[in-house]
């Protein structure tokens, strides 16, 4: 099984995977001045990036994360379980390492993931 896979299509392997673990809330203070919280949800947001990938690698990734939501599954590590959720994406951002005898190279791809 992948670390990550998308629409049920595995990705290569990230470079590096960060994993945010996000917890939505409302927050204020009583009349006694003590904090009241309610959470409304816990999301995750991944951060991926790779050191390098072929032509048909990235276009493969950015083809998986262009819709505008779509299913990932991925290591979670509070659970230390595969999990699947609802993610968007953030900006994506590739550097071209070389553009030799008309082939580019890629490096320093980096995008978020953002559940829904």
């Amino acid at each position: 099984m992948a670390l990550i896979s998308i629409g049920g299509v595995d990705l290569p392997t990230p470079t590096d995977l960060d994993v945010g673990i996000m917890d939505l809330s409302k927050a204020e203070r009583n009349a006694n001045g003590t904090m009241i919280i309610e959470r409304i949800a816990t999301k995750r947001k991944l951060g991926i990036s790779y050191a390098f990938l072929t032509r048909s690698e990235l276009s493969q990734v950015l083809g998986a994360v262009s819709p505008v939501f779509f299913s990932v599954t991925y290591l979670d590590p509070q659970t230390n379980n595969y999990r699947t959720g609802q993610f968007y994406c953030g900006d994506r951002n590739v550097g071209m390492m070389d553009f030799i005898n008309s082939v580019p190279r890629y490096k320093d791809i980096k995008f978020d993931l953002i559940e829904k």
